[in-house]
């Protein structure tokens, strides 16, 4: 493609806006400029590559074959004009800042409290961690990397498996000294305590054979996992959690495991950057610790 002629950056982003969004509307309000303006820009574009980008359906928009083919390459094309001029504009503290996004509950149960080591080893960098439930829009915010729960399905994004977990019940020790449960039968009707619904309780006794009316799987809910682990030190009832963020608490004996069972978690932890930064000295130098700390219990894969 000798005499190949680049897009307009003003289209490009519009594209990459609106497939982002899902929304006209919304990449306008983004970009700052109207609604008919990210239309034309789009129009354009589709014109010079001569194919339709997105289905326009009403309101509804969704990307063609050959939308979802070419956004890869335009996210990744501005992801590497956003670093490059990070980098350019302050490249001493873009160096020396690390900003990770993490959920409230990793941060509170694995992460905060190994954070010293690393920070030990690497005097030299400005740790910030952001906790927030969502995940974070990297084109959108100066987060360098995170920490996600999920099926590691990010095409867009450098990812790596940082651990697998099992989902098992655990409770204060203080509540194995009563009456305690010998099966997963012997649960439902006792006090169980649940991340924001019963789903995973009912999906976890169903797996060994119980079938639990809803009356049965009565309980407090909590909207993270950090509480429902220390509702279940503080004795409120059984808890349902994931092996990753109760082995500290196990560990130091502040949570007991009344059944052996277990069953693997459907999702996993990933490492997470845009691909044009996963290997920055500071990116490679915190997931290369998260690694390390993980080792134990975390099967690698990289892709």
């Amino acid at each position: 493609m000798a005499n190949w002629i680049a897009p307009s950056i003003s289209s490009v982003r519009a594209f990459e806006a609106s497939a982002r969004h899902g929304s006209f509307t919304r990449a306008a309000g983004e970009l700052n400029i109207t609604q008919s303006a990210v239309s034309h820009a789009i129009r354009e574009l589709e014109a010079r590559l001569g194919v339709a980008l997105f289905h326009r359906e009403g309101r509804a928009l969704e990307l063609t074959q050959a939308g979802k083919l070419y956004l890869p390459y335009v996210s990744d094309a501005i992801a590497r004009l956003r670093a490059g001029d990070q980098a350019l504009l302050d490249p001493t503290r873009r160096a020396r800042v690390l900003t990770v996004s993490v959920s409230p509950s990793f941060a509170a149960k694995w992460l905060a409290p190994r954070l010293g080591s690393f920070s030990d080893a690497n005097p030299d960098l400005d740790l910030r961690i952001s906790a927030a439930p969502q995940h974070i829009d990297f084109s959108d915010s100066e987060i360098d990397v995170a920490v996600r729960h999920g099926d590691g399905d990010w095409p867009q994004l450098s990812c790596t498996r940082l651990c697998e977990e099992t989902m098992f019940p655990v409770c204060s020790p203080a509540l194995l000294k009563g009456k305690r449960p010998r099966t997963p039968a012997d649960l439902p009707g006792l006090n169980l305590i649940h991340h924001r619904n019963a789903d995973a309780w009912r999906a976890w006794l169903a797996a060994f054979g119980v079938n639990a009316p809803a009356r049965a799987l009565r309980g407090p809910s909590f909207s993270e996992m950090s509480l429902v682990i220390d509702a279940a030190i503080a004795g409120q009832g059984i808890a349902l959690a994931r092996s990753a963020l109760a082995d500290r608490d196990l560990r130091e004996g502040r949570l007991a495991r009344p059944l052996a069972e277990e069953r693997p978690a459907p999702f996993a932890y990933w490492i997470v950057c845009p691909k044009p930064s996963a290997e920055l000295p500071k990116i490679a130098r915190f997931r290369d610790w998260l690694l390390a700390e993980a080792a134990p219990a975390k099967p690698k894969r990289r892709r």
